[in-house]
């Protein structure tokens, strides 16, 4: 399991990688009683709820790999639970992206899959 500051570190290389893909950050560890989003982030019209995944090797799978279905459903919680408490873009459209982070935080190899998984029912 990662350091706690290296989660962090982890979590801002995404939010600069996805910044310079275009997407801008809304909001840094969004945290319900659902559980926590890591970036909350827009892209055009779009809001993304980014899971930021960090894995220094990949014996045992990949970061995005480790996103299963209870965590899917705890990430969709908790985007419906930010969207009730923002309902000024509560109408816009939503995606859920991992973004896995793999070697070593200072020269990171990054995997990104927008739209990674639809809203858990």
């Amino acid at each position: 399991m990662p350091h706690p500051d290296k989660g962090k570190d982890a979590e801002t290389l995404a939010g600069s990688y996805l910044e310079r893909h275009g997407l801008s950050l809304l909001q840094r560890n969004y945290q319900s009683r659902h559980g926590e989003i890591d970036l909350v982030m827009t892209d055009g019209d779009c809001i993304v709820f980014v899971e930021v995944r960090y894995r220094r090797q990949s014996t045992f799978g990949s970061g995005v790999e480790t996103v299963d279905h209870r965590k899917q459903a705890r990430i969709t919680a908790c985007a419906r639970y930010y969207l009730q408490q923002h309902p000024t873009v509560s109408a816009r459209p939503c995606r859920f992206d991992v973004i896995g982070i793999s070697g070593s935080l200072k020269n990171p190899r990054f995997d990104w899959i927008a739209d990674a998984f639809p809203a858990s029912a």
